[in-house]
């Protein structure tokens, strides 16, 4: 910011060198770009993710159902997080060997994880299937995706900022180099005959 309010003061200055220019214009347009350009990323992002995941939505909505289940008998197994204060709620649920019809009325069974605290014979439990029967994972809701584009939009976001202050640190490091390549040039010619008598100092 002091380099963009550095523009106007050194315009007329005899003592500004080009870098000094160079390095208040970068300013300037890094400015604008962190103004214009790191919302804009933000938002396109966020939509076109959030258009992604809604789609994702309604195919998984239209491919998967939700179905009844039988226990079979309980599937003795420890838990895969032995220690109950730091178990997830995943271990808290039963291994049953289940049965289940599928949505296109074919007969499955198999061992599945299980809702339930204390399976009994004959429990009924909610299952999520594809067309044909084979378990699937839930599918993903509209609040989830949403949460999901949104977080996508605040990284695009993150990520435009770091890379324009990175080009914008970049070309000011280049320029304050360069300065110093200069001052070690005009220091190598004045150098020698600094200070000796009848050298003009």
């Amino acid at each position: 910011m002091r380099a963009i309010a550095g523009l106007w003061r050194w315009r007329h200055n005899p003592l500004r060198r080009g870098t000094d220019r160079v390095e208040a214009w970068v300013a300037l347009v890094a400015l604008l770009l962190l103004v214009v350009a790191v919302p804009l990323a933000g938002i396109l992002s966020g939509v076109l993710t959030g258009n992604a995941l809604q789609r994702a939505v309604r195919d998984q909505r239209a491919a998967r159902q939700q179905i009844t289940a039988t226990v079979v008998r309980e599937v003795r197994q420890p838990p895969l997080d032995p220690d109950p204060e730091t178990a997830t709620r995943r271990d808290a649920h039963s291994r049953v060997l289940a049965a289940w019809t599928g949505p296109d009325g074919t007969s499955h069974s198999g061992t599945v994880v299980a809702d339930l605290k204390s399976p009994h014979t004959g429990d009924p439990f909610k299952l999520w299937t594809d067309r044909h029967g084979r378990i699937v994972g839930r599918p993903l809701d509209s609040p989830t995706a949403t949460t999901h584009a949104a977080l996508a939009g605040l990284g695009a976001a993150a990520a435009t900022t770091g890379l324009v202050e990175g080009a914008r640190r970049l070309i000011v490091w280049r320029l304050i180099r360069r300065r110093y390549a200069r001052w070690d040039q005009a220091w190598a010619q004045a150098g020698p005959d600094w200070g000796r008598t009848g050298t003009g100092s």
